[in-house]
């Protein structure tokens, strides 16, 4: 298939595609990181900083979705389409809405975890957001436990993605990945 044929999505959809993509692997990597070190004001800077990247997040998914249902992404081309079987085109879907719902569960489980265990978000040092719930250590444990579990399910979808998208490349070389890639439309 030719990169001619290949219809791209929207400029604005691809620059969020891969602004997410950075956020959230940045992020996910800084959220390990800072997870296991010793209290330290090191590790309070990351806490904020990895909050901070979670707004960010939440933020550029929001554009993401209201872009996506203003302007419906390019169909997949026929060709690329029927010589997907049922299974990978049900994966392919799957995928796409899990990681929609994930990039706003995992931060706003966080949101609602940092509220619960009384650590309010202070966006840049400059403005506090408000709380979701009121201070609870349980349910700021239960809340913990949600968002780790729920930002590791992020991350294997995103493993998911990355890995269909190297197999159309490399293997089927059938130009997917010329729709959300950089470069002319």
């Amino acid at each position: 298939m030719s990169q001619d044929s290949v219809t791209r999505y929207h400029p604005l959809a691809r620059a969020l595609h891969w602004l997410l993509a950075l956020g959230l692997v940045g992020n996910f990597a800084l959220g390990l990181y800072m997870a296991d070190l010793p209290f330290s004001p090191a590790r309070l800077q990351y806490y904020s900083w990895h909050k901070w990247a979670g707004v960010l997040v939440l933020t550029f998914s929001a554009v993401r979705l209201l872009t996506r249902l203003m302007a419906a992404p390019p169909p997949l081309p026929k060709a690329i389409e029927s010589a997907m079987p049922a299974w990978q085109r049900m994966a392919h879907h799957a995928t796409h809405h899990g990681l929609y719902a994930l990039f706003f569960a995992v931060p706003l489980l966080g949101w609602t975890y940092s509220s619960a265990a009384g650590f309010p978000i202070v966006l840049f040092g400059l403005w506090q957001l408000p709380d979701f719930v009121p201070v609870s250590e349980s349910l700021s444990d239960v809340l913990k436990e949600l968002h780790q579990i729920s930002a590791f399910a992020m991350a294997a979808l995103v493993l998911l993605h990355i890995g269909g998208a190297l197999k159309h490349h490399f293997i089927d070389r059938d130009s997917l990945l010329q729709r959300i890639g950089f470069g002319r439309s």
